[in-house]
């Protein structure tokens, strides 16, 4: 099995899909938590739902900066291949 590199563009977009991932899931989240009844019932869930969601954003934050990162790592890799060829 060989190990792919990806380019820089793959992810970005790989970035940019995880961002959209947590603006879905915030939406989501807020029309969940609209659609509870207003008894204790309704609010004991909204605040499963609200807990649930800040745990699904912060996964999503720490890839999304492990991604740059990894990004970031690669340019350099890419600058540094670039200037000793020159």
């Amino acid at each position: 099995m060989t190990m792919q590199t990806h380019t820089t563009t793959q992810i970005r977009t790989a970035i940019e899909v995880l961002k959209k991932l947590g603006e879905r899931l915030n939406e989501h989240r807020a029309h969940s938590i609209t659609q509870l009844p207003d008894t204790q019932f309704g609010d004991q869930y909204a605040a499963r739902i609200e807990a649930r969601s800040v745990e699904q954003a912060t996964r999503i934050q720490t890839v999304s900066a492990q991604l740059e990162q990894w990004r970031d790592e690669l340019r350099q890799e890419r600058r540094q291949c670039v200037s000793q060829r020159v």
